[in-house]
């Protein structure tokens, strides 16, 4: 059974047992991220080093910036790292650093620019505290939960109502062959409704860069069917800081082991809500399913 929602999940409200004052460990990490930028720059470009799954790998940036950052967080605040290549400890429960060194990781190894250094303090499972580094576009996104986000190291307006018709919404990764807990037919459902709905879809590639640009309000919201919490944990932290609302796809908030991301502006959000409400059950659209019994076509 999950365990019950922390009040700040809610609230906003900064956990009062942290082992050490947010906004300091939010000023260690910004400095060690703006450290490795360089090394992510240079990097651009590097192929496949370690095979994780059929279109899935991590690079020697990956496995370096890991090393490196997992080491320095350590070192100078005393907590512990959980990172995408060498996993840590349980991050559902304690204080436990998520780092994820390179987000878009083929975007990354193609040359593409929109790849980032994710890093979130994640207490009892939920982010109080998020940084984003895109340092190939030149934006870093930081915050500490209650807000304000920093956007290059300036205060960012939180996030006004807003509609869906007007509103850029990004997708995660789309596979019409796809199976899992939300199987490609559910996902193009998923894509012609809010074709219907939204202004522009957008899908870049990254989860990090799309929830960092939730928070920023260049988009109104971000979609991902991913539940690896490097991914979103430092994302979740910032669209709550500039006053969105993370959840699942189901709407249950948003806390490391989520199956799901729905982060968007308020108001946004309820629009986005409804539309996967009313797709219904995602294993509906299971190819196995569907096979069997003709309930779609």
């Amino acid at each position: 059974m999950s365990p019950a929602i922390d009040p700040p999940e809610i609230s906003g409200q900064i956990p009062t047992d942290l082992p050490a004052d947010p906004g300091e460990l939010l000023a260690v990490a910004t400095g060690l991220l703006d450290a490795a930028a360089g090394r992510f720059r240079s990097g651009l470009g590097a192929p496949s080093a370690v095979p994780k799954g059929p279109n899935d790998f991590a690079t020697e940036v990956d496995i370096e910036l890991e090393r490196r950052l997992g080491g320095e967080l350590l070192e100078r605040t005393g907590i512990a790292v959980h990172g995408e290549e060498f996993g840590g400890p349980d991050v559902g429960t304690g204080t436990v650093w998520l780092l994820d060194p390179v987000d878009g990781t083929v975007n990354y190894s193609a040359g593409l620019p929109l790849a980032g250094m994710l890093l979130a303090l994640v207490h009892n499972g939920i982010p109080v505290l998020g940084l984003t580094w895109l340092p190939l576009v030149g934006r870093t996104y930081a915050a500490v939960l209650g807000g304000p986000v920093l956007g290059n190291g300036e205060p960012l307006p939180r996030l006004d109502d807003g509609r869906l018709r007007e509103s850029i919404i990004a997708m995660g990764t789309f596979n019409i062959d796809g199976r899992g807990r939300y199987p490609g037919r559910y996902r193009l459902a998923a894509l012609t409704e809010l074709s219907r709905s939204v202004r522009r879809l957008r899908m870049h590639g990254s989860i990090g860069a799309d929830l960092a640009f939730t928070a920023g309000g260049a988009l109104g919201g971000a979609i991902a069917f991913g539940q690896n919490p490097w991914d979103s944990a430092a994302g979740v932290a910032l669209v709550r800081a500039a006053g969105g609302v993370a959840t699942d796809l189901a709407g249950r908030p948003w806390r490391a082991g989520s199956p799901s991301v729905l982060a968007a502006a308020p108001g946004v959000h309820a629009e986005l809500l409804k539309i996967f409400t009313e797709l219904g059950e995602p294993a509906s659209y299971s190819p196995d399913r569907t096979e069997t019994d003709g309930s779609l076509t």
